[in-house]
């Protein structure tokens, strides 16, 4: 397919055309000799597609048939979501509530989730993702839980359980074309899921999503266990997958054990880092083990700044999600101490320090929508403007570099278009100055994997 996008402005030079030939890009130059198919680019920026470098897609695809708390901040109005979804359900039916932290309603059991929904199964997920805890219904329909894994069977929370739960509710795969029609018009080419329990038949699954253009995307994976790319590259295989908890965080040995036997599948490893605890733990795991190019911190989460030094000396990249900072900054101005704001989600001195630095969206547990993640790591305010850390917030440019790159190489500043390249495109309705003075998904006119519109608002 050949084409010409007209008028576009490429790393601020204004009035370029773009030649398009076997899903390349073929020229760059003003007043290129007119083509049968022309788009009108009308002096927007022409950027490469934006890549999310973790995310988890079966999770954000299931999103749409679930119960969300967006918005929801008291007991009452969470009793009134569950009563409403509960309502447009039959009787014993399952109702999956995502999103839920403490601060709603305080530390959930199973009798608190019996008063709310007596005639439905009912499952609610820490925004975490961490936890579910399930109504007497659930369980019960969950069968005998003896010697399954994380499960208090009396408070009904079942800790990391995903896969314990999928086998016994026998959930289907949900639909994926929403979601990758949703990316694609955000601008997204690429992404990176994150997901720790991505197995071969999980990862055959999005494989042949990506060939049918279902996901019309770039797609790695990580795991937590031992994982292969398909034949036709299809997909591609990531960093193994070290998910940590805070409460019962592994022993040393243990911990080094696994970045050892991810080398021996020669993969990079990705460690989640949410808590100052995790982070030193895994800091010490890769100063035993020995720490590669393109091992990564997931979340950064809590990073004191005498951590930065070791994580440079390391080597480390940090993937990062300034969209928490958006969505949950209000309550962390709350709850966590002043000095300890600037710890949250760091961003700039970790650039400062010469660390790559990468963004994510973590979705579904925030949104997967990257301008507002990067108009979050601008500004640095909670959703009411309350500032959180403001010496960490980036410059417009530097905050959109976080979601450029490749997901290969998160962190590494991304080279501007040439001729050559492949044309994974986002095309803005602006120059890329004003973009970002009011970062914005709306400004996504038109999004192109190898040379084919995967989005189009032109």
């Amino acid at each position: 397919m050949t084409f010409t996008i007209r008028n576009v402005e490429i790393a601020e030079r204004s009035g370029l055309d773009v030649r398009i030939e076997g899903g390349r890009i073929a020229a760059i130059a003003p007043n290129l000799p007119p083509d049968r198919e022309n788009i009108d680019g009308r002096g927007g920026a022409l950027i490469p597609g934006l890549c999310d470098h973790h995310i988890h897609l079966f999770g954000l695809a299931a999103r749409a048939d679930s119960v969300t708390l967006d918005g929801v901040t008291t007991a009452q109005a969470f009793a009134a979501r569950i009563k409403a979804a509960a309502a447009t359900r039959p009787e014993g039916a399952w109702i999956r509530v995502l999103g839920y932290h403490e601060t709603i309603a305080g530390d959930l059991t199973r009798t608190d989730l019996d008063a709310l929904a007596p005639r439905h199964r009912l499952r609610v997920q820490h925004q975490t993702g961490s936890l579910w805890v399930l109504n007497s219904a659930g369980l019960a329909a969950l069968g005998d839980s003896n010697g399954a894994p994380n499960v208090e069977p009396e408070p009904g929370r079942i800790w990391r359980g995903d896969v314990w739960l999928r086998e016994r509710i026998g959930a289907e795969t949900p639909p994926l074309a929403p979601t990758g029609k949703m990316l694609a018009s955000y601008g997204i080419t690429s992404v990176t899921d994150a997901s720790v329990t991505t197995d071969e038949s999980a990862a055959a699954i999005l494989a042949d999503a990506v060939r049918s253009k279902t996901l019309p995307l770039r797609l790695t994976l990580m795991s937590g266990g031992e994982l292969s790319a398909p034949e036709d590259g299809a997909v591609a295989v990531g960093p193994v997958k070290v998910l940590l908890d805070d409460h019962s965080l592994p022993p040393l040995d243990e911990f080094i054990a696994r970045i050892r036997r991810a080398r021996e599948w020669k993969r990079n490893v990705a460690v989640h880092c949410v808590t100052a605890g995790e982070l030193a733990l895994t800091l010490a795991a890769f100063d035993a083990a020995g720490a590669r190019l393109g091992d990564r911190i997931e979340h950064g989460g809590v990073i004191p700044e005498a951590a930065i030094g070791e994580i440079k000396r390391l080597g480390l990249t940090v993937v990062t999600q300034p969209i928490f900072i958006r969505e949950r900054g209000d309550r962390y101005a709350q709850h966590v101490a002043p000095a300890d704001l600037g710890d949250l989600y760091r961003c700039a001195s970790l650039v400062a320090a010469g660390i790559p630095v990468a963004g994510g969206s973590d979705a579904p547990y925030a949104s997967a929508d990257p301008w507002q993640s990067i108009a979050a790591a601008i500004d640095r305010r909670g959703a009411s403007g309350t500032p959180l850390g403001v010496s960490e917030a980036l410059t417009p440019r530097a905050a959109l570099d976080l979601y450029l790159g490749k997901a290969a190489s998160p962190g590494k500043t991304a080279k501007p278009l040439a001729a050559g390249d492949a044309a994974d495109l986002c095309l803005l309705n602006a120059p890329l100055g004003q973009s970002l003075a009011e970062p914005d998904r709306r400004r996504v006119r038109g999004t192109w994997l190898d040379g084919s519109l995967t989005h189009a608002a032109l």
